[in-house]
């Protein structure tokens, strides 16, 4: 009989021991941590005739926690907890007669606290049970927090690998988008240094994007083209939408749109000396074609602003040199100046003045005389603008002269729209220090030309017979005498009487006495032009049918028309 206890306690030991094994199983078994404490404070009634009253995990900020996982307020509990610091301990608070909290430990760790209460103390099975239950709360929480733990670092490394993988995907990204960078800045700087121009870079921005590829200049003119398919004739835009598409281009650090062609602007400051274009009616260009367009456009920057700078200097230096040569200057200087110019001044020249009355603007004078001699000489100008006209220093055309000015005066004057321009031509001049005695030749051949009837046209110095001595210049006194003695009267008369006598005899003479003739050049009826002669006689004493008076009025006329500036 007194066995039966005995072999029922084992019983219930073993059975405690097996379900205590199960459980430490259970909870292995990748529970988390609130899991197993909930596991643990569930065992607690069910294999002891105890009750779980709070927990306590280490590192929870919230501190205690009733079973049910719930924030426990018992500020006494938790400083009795504090004090036993990681040791098994009675504890009072618990409402309860016996209360005793039991350390979570694994091998040297501690994860913190399961407090339990009964009425009174249990048997020694029972608190052998609770012991083993925490030592095996303790390292299933240990192993959670390892499991833990070890997935937040899988997690990490695969956050990681992902990244990296990220990064070198960008990585190969960049170095390929830098290689082709490389390629472009490296292809169009060595057409810009080998001196291919405008279509070498054309051709060379073809070559790296596959799009054909437009150069123009500022007017919508092309340059240059590279590509099949080049239209002709080249299409231009209006002028008021390409201004608006220039605008829009200038504003903008980037190539843009213009329908089917994508635009970036040669401009090295508020100037645009041109426009490069990919032609992409598709729309296939990418960040790849737009930089190299990009590049494209500072290389045709660069390119035009060296032709312009190289234009300007060369321009710039032939005023130079025209300067000196109308002034005067040595030969040596002078040829070798010329000659650096790609002029050859070994030559006979002969300078010309050229003065049109209403040309659009003076440099579009300048540009017709330029494009003139190019065409009918084959050689670059000489050119300066002067207060009485354009003068040129050019090759003399030889026994041909006389035809070549006057279709140099055609050509001209077809470039301007206009017939109204006068051209004075002065001797040949073998050496450049002749060249300021060509240029007052001219300067006198164009002030006859201007004082003519005809005051249009070209006037060569060596046809102008007595009228070399008349273009003196108004310090010539013996000219002013002679216009004295044979116009004095007529003069006193008009300047007292407000009259036009003079130059009513002048326009008389020149019109080779012809009435209807010089009646429509004064404006005036024959019967006024009657009236008039008949008082020239009367004033000046003079007949006019005498040859020799007619003669002498004539040249004296001419004489006065001249020093009074032609006017």
């Amino acid at each position: 009989m007194k066995q039966g206890p005995t072999i029922h306690a084992l019983r219930q030991q073993l059975s405690n021991l097996c379900s205590l094994f199960t459980l430490s199983l259970k909870m292995s078994n990748g529970c988390g941590e609130e899991e197993i404490l909930e596991q643990a404070t569930t065992s607690v009634c069910t294999l002891t005739s105890c009750g779980a009253v709070a927990t306590l995990l280490t590192g929870d900020d919230e501190g205690l926690r009733s079973p049910d996982g719930t924030i426990l307020a018992r500020p006494a509990l938790a400083e009795q907890l504090a004090y036993l610091n990681g040791a098994d301990g009675p504890v009072g608070g618990t409402g309860s007669a016996w209360g005793m909290a039991y350390a979570l430990e694994s091998i040297g760790h501690h994860a913190g606290y399961l407090v339990v209460a009964a009425d009174g103390e249990p048997p020694p099975d029972e608190l052998l049970v609770l012991q083993i239950l925490a030592q095996q709360t303790g390292l299933a929480l240990t192993t959670a927090v390892l499991h833990r733990r070890e997935r937040e670092t899988a997690g990490q490394l695969r956050t990681l690998n992902a990244t990296l993988a990220e990064v070198n995907n960008r990585l190969a990204a960049t170095v390929v988008d830098l290689e082709r960078r490389r390629k472009v800045h490296e292809t169009l700087t060595a057409v810009a240094a080998s001196g291919a121009g405008e279509a070498g870079i054309a051709d060379a921005l073809h070559r790296l994007t596959g799009l054909r590829v437009a150069a123009e200049d500022p007017f919508g003119n092309l340059r240059a083209w590279a590509g099949p398919s080049r239209p002709d004739p080249y299409p231009r835009l209006p002028a008021r939408r390409r201004e608006a598409m220039l605008a829009d281009a200038r504003r903008s650090p980037h190539p843009i749109r213009d329908r089917d062609r994508l635009i970036a602007v040669a401009q090295p400051r508020d100037e645009v000396l041109g426009v490069l274009a990919l032609v992409d009616p598709a729309g296939l260009a990418g960040e790849h074609e737009l930089f190299a367009l990009q590049h494209g456009a500072v290389m045709l920057t660069m390119e035009l602003a060296h032709l312009r700078g190289l234009a300007e200097t060369e321009l710039r230096l032939r005023r130079d040199l025209v300067d000196d040569l109308l002034t005067g200057t040595d030969d040596v200087s002078a040829l070798s100046r010329a000659e650096a110019l790609g002029h050859d001044l070994r030559t006979p020249h002969q300078v010309l003045v050229i003065r049109w009355s209403d040309a659009p603007t003076e440099n579009g004078l300048v540009r017709a005389v330029e494009q003139a001699v190019v065409r009918l000489l084959n050689t670059n100008a000489l050119l300066a603008r002067r207060p009485d006209g354009v003068v040129l220093v050019a090759p003399s055309p030889g026994p041909d002269e006389r035809r070549r000015w006057s279709e140099l005066h055609r050509t001209v004057g077809r470039s301007v729209r206009s017939t109204a321009g006068a051209i004075g031509v002065g001797g040949v001049c073998s050496t450049p220090t002749g060249v300021p005695k060509s240029y007052a030749e001219a300067q006198r051949a164009l002030r006859v030309r201007l004082g003519s009837a005809s005051p249009t046209g070209v006037t060569v110095y060596e046809d102008l017979g007595i009228y070399r001595v008349l273009t003196l210049g108004e310090d010539n006194r013996e000219v002013q005498q002679f216009v004295r003695e044979w116009l004095g009267a007529l003069l006193d008369y008009d300047s007292t009487s407000r009259s036009d006598l003079v130059t009513t005899l002048w326009q008389y003479l020149e019109q080779g006495g012809n009435y209807d003739a010089t009646a429509r050049a004064l404006l005036i009826h024959r019967s006024t032009l009657r009236y008039r002669l008949r008082r020239i006689k009367e004033v000046s004493g003079h007949d006019l049918g005498a040859v020799d008076t007619r003669l002498n009025l004539h040249v004296a006329t001419r004489a006065w028309h001249i020093l009074r500036g032609g006017s």
